[in-house]
């Protein structure tokens, strides 16, 4: 199956490690110095046009890459048709 993440990118769900808020991942100094080096090492794309709401961690042939989403959390969520293990 494969997850639509904004502005014309797709990833197959297979490939997704995580998907994160970025309004409550950001507060961590691990996860902001973990997005600086991604950001260094050239593996972040960004899907958005004002701030981003999202960040979806992927591997794909073994690099990672961070995709930064203007869609929340919510929305990937209900376009993956999943749902929360409660």
């Amino acid at each position: 199956m494969y997850l639509h993440l904004g502005q014309d990118v797709i990833v197959h769900t297979d490939s997704i490690l995580g998907i994160y808020d970025m309004d409550t991942a950001t507060w961590s100094k691990h996860t902001r110095a973990f997005m600086s080096a991604m950001e260094r090492s050239g593996n972040v794309v960004p899907l958005f046009e004002d701030l981003p709401k999202s960040c979806i961690l992927c591997e794909e042939g073994g690099v990672p890459t961070l995709y930064l989403s203007q869609l929340s959390t919510a929305t990937l969520l209900k376009r993956s048709g999943q749902t929360i293990p409660e």
